[in-house]
């Protein structure tokens, strides 16, 4: 019984890890897009998104060797959300002072509260699976348990954003409607700072996590933390990086277009009373609770079927997700993008989650966190950047910013939003079928 209340402590302790977590990243990730739509930084939106990719070629895998070699895990955790708010906090203080922020001083102190920001998502994982294996839990079983709190997380900080709104008198808020709801403002990044605050706080009630000692003996690139690039000798996970690297490019592709894509068709007569048009958070939202359940189904599919078939399955969601964007709409058509948002869960959690797992079981005890660095600088990192700026390419040769007829200060992005899911629809079916034509996957690493 000791020993059970013990396990339930500490997987209740992780779950608030988690929760935190993705909630820093949920007050913005899906909204931020109307927030520089109407700021006249628009046209830069591949490139925020595309920010979050650069910075995972390579700071995912510096802070992943740093947890394992020499910083505190837990410790430099919380470090880098400290930095991570403070920049965002001056995100908001920048728009607070202006409509239209100084472009560039703007883009700077974002591009640095990512920096610090993205490669937590890969060392939380790492900090999990470090803990419950040193009190004897099996990570397939119980890591997505604690990780699904990490969507519960994202979820709450989305419908926070999407409701919430400043008074006239600075008195908190909640709305249905409206234009100075979070969602379309700053105020998302004080939300995203506070979370960061609270984070580094709780990381000092979690047990200390042990660095890997570093021998004497070894060579001079393995003390850089270069014989992490060792799992790469084997062709089953070279060839799992590289299409992790694909689906990697649809992973921003609906975070950063999403919510301007549903919020266009306010500028439409026909579409503009319609709760889904002026609700895109609380629409989004819907991909976050599917992907609670879907995660909760991981380890299920992962010992029944095997990481082939589960990954196979997320590529296909990928497809169904864009192609039900392509017909669906606010009105008439709002089951459609329902359909998306659930297929969504299974798109993303089924690939993140099983991923993870994966990387895990396939790697030395003593370079996980290392290796979650690496499959995190492909996936969000070298597929994440490409994608944005490819898929921004698309957007911008189909879509453009145009300024509301109704509500001044407000501007939508209108343009051929069929043909764009429609592309994206193609290349992530393609991806699909290669996986499944490519990918073999011997038993010792189902």
């Amino acid at each position: 019984m000791e020993q059970h209340n013990k396990t339930a402590a500490l997987k209740a302790r992780l779950s608030v890890l988690s929760f935190l977590e993705f909630a820093v990243w949920g007050a913005y990730l899906t909204s931020i897009g109307n927030y520089l739509g109407n700021a006249g930084m628009g046209d830069l939106i591949p490139w925020f998104f595309a920010i979050q990719g650069i910075v995972c070629l390579f700071m995912p895998a510096i802070i992943g060797f740093m947890a394992d070699k020499y910083v505190e895990p837990l410790r430099l955790l919380g470090y880098c959300h400290v930095g991570a708010g403070t920049f965002m906090a001056l995100c908001w203080y920048m728009g607070c002072a202006a409509q239209f922020p100084d472009r560039t001083l703007f883009v700077m102190c974002y591009s640095i509260s990512t920096a610090l920001f993205m490669p937590t998502v890969a060392l939380s994982n790492s900090v999990s699976f470090r803990l419950l294996r040193m009190n004897g839990l099996d990570t397939v079983r119980h890591f997505p348990m604690v990780r699904v709190f990490g969507t519960v997380g994202f979820i709450s900080s989305m419908l926070l954003v999407n409701f919430a709104y400043i008074g006239s008198h600075g008195h908190l808020g909640f709305s249905l409607t409206g234009m100075d709801r979070f969602q379309f403002n700053q105020w998302q990044f004080l939300v995203s700072a506070l979370f960061s605050a609270a984070l580094f706080l709780f990381t000092f009630t979690l047990p200390s996590i042990p660095t890997e000692k570093v021998s004497q003996n070894k060579g001079f690139w393995s003390r850089l933390g270069f014989d992490a690039f060792g799992i790469f000798r084997s062709r089953t996970i070279v060839v799992f990086f590289i299409f992790s690297t694909l689906v990697g490019m649809c992973l921003k592709v609906t975070n950063a277009y999403a919510g301007p894509f549903i919020t266009s068709f306010l500028a439409q007569e026909s579409y503009a009373a319609d709760f889904g048009a002026s609700n895109a958070n609380l629409l989004t939202s819907i991909s976050q609770f599917s992907e609670t359940l879907f995660i909760l189904l991981v380890p299920i599919f992962m010992r029944r079927y095997g990481i082939k078939t589960v990954f196979s399955i997320a590529c296909l969601a990928w497809a169904v997700r864009f192609g039900t964007f392509a017909i669906g709409d606010p009105g008439s058509g709002l089951w459609l993008l329902v359909l998306s948002m659930v297929v969504y869960g299974i798109a993303f959690g089924f690939f993140n989650v099983s991923g993870a797992i994966f990387i895990e079981n396939a790697t030395d005890r003593k370079i996980t966190a290392s290796a979650q660095g690496l499959w995190m600088m492909s996936t969000m990192g070298v597929g994440a950047s490409v994608g944005s700026l490819l898929a921004g390419r698309v957007v911008d040769h189909f879509c453009h910013w145009q300024p509301s007829a109704t509500v001044k200060g407000m501007t939508y992005l209108m343009g051929d939003w069929t043909m764009v899911w429609g592309i994206f629809a193609l290349f992530s079916l393609v991806t699909a079928v290669a996986f499944m034509l490519i990918f073999k996957c011997g038993k010792r690493l189902e």
